[in-house]
């Protein structure tokens, strides 16, 4: 039997990897046998994920503190990856952040911080990890998450920086991977809708969160865990070899009216 997913001795770098969609998909990947490096900024939870990880999957992690925002710790993580492993076969572009408040009140200094972490600092790992690892092996895929509301606007959580910045993410997405489709690395995005985390669940089964989900959700419901796993698996693997310069939404058809 075949495994279309299988990515045995492979490398993938995960960032905003502490906590969870991160968390998730690094092991969806782990599950399919790739060594995971966990990145985010609190060094002691990457540990306990690293950890959790080879416990789990048996598979080598290598957690290492970055903030992606700072080009000399990003281009410094990549280095160590490749000292240690030699290659980086896949990049989780996860981390961001999301500032909600109605526009009017947005400070100069939210709108910023969004671009510069989830939109500059997804394109910073994204060159860090071409130029050092990728484009010299001739192979890659750069997943960066995006969002559906990257895609759409939205009523009930007014955050027009975070829409800004992942409509930068998802198009940033198909100019890398206009650029780098000759160099043989895929790029796309997944853009998932509102997914249950430990730091999700209680805002969205609130009574309005609930009611909003049946109204605009054709499914009815939120993202459990798990649901992501297969979109990510899919886009991670040679199995995708044709499929570059996508958008996956993920939102149980938020985005489909």
């Amino acid at each position: 039997m075949k495994n279309y997913f299988d990515l045995t001795g492979q490398v993938a770098i995960v960032t905003g990897c502490s906590t969870g969609l991160g968390v998730q998909m690094a092991k969806a990947l782990a599950s399919q046998g790739a060594k995971i490096v966990p990145v985010a900024r609190r060094q002691e939870m990457i540990e306990a994920v690293a950890k959790e990880i080879t416990d789990e999957f048996g598979v080598e992690t290598f957690p290492i503190r970055c903030d992606i925002t700072d080009t000399d710790m990003v281009n410094d993580m990549v280095k160590q990856v490749v000292d240690k492993f030699g290659r980086i076969d896949i990049l989780i572009n996860n981390a961001g952040t999301g500032a909600v408040a109605p526009a009017e009140d947005i400070t100069d200094d939210q709108f910023a911080n969004e671009m510069n972490i989830d939109l500059f600092g997804s394109f910073k790992v994204a060159r860090a990890v071409a130029k050092q690892a990728m484009i010299p092996a001739g192979y890659g895929r750069i997943i960066n998450i995006a969002s559906m509301y990257g895609l759409v606007g939205n009523k009930v959580a007014p955050s027009s920086p975070y829409h800004a910045a992942k409509g930068g993410v998802v198009n940033l997405t198909r100019g890398l991977a206009g650029e780098w489709g000759v160099k043989g690395i895929n790029v796309n995005a997944i853009c998932p809708g509102y997914f249950y985390t430990p730091l999700t669940k209680e805002t969205l089964d609130s009574d309005f969160f609930q009611a909003n989900a049946k109204t605009m959700i054709p499914l009815e419901r939120y993202g459990n865990e798990g649901e992501l796993d297969t979109a990510v698996l899919f886009l991670a693997s040679k199995a995708s070899s044709y499929v570059t310069g996508t958008m996956i939404p993920v939102d149980g058809g938020y985005t489909c009216m």
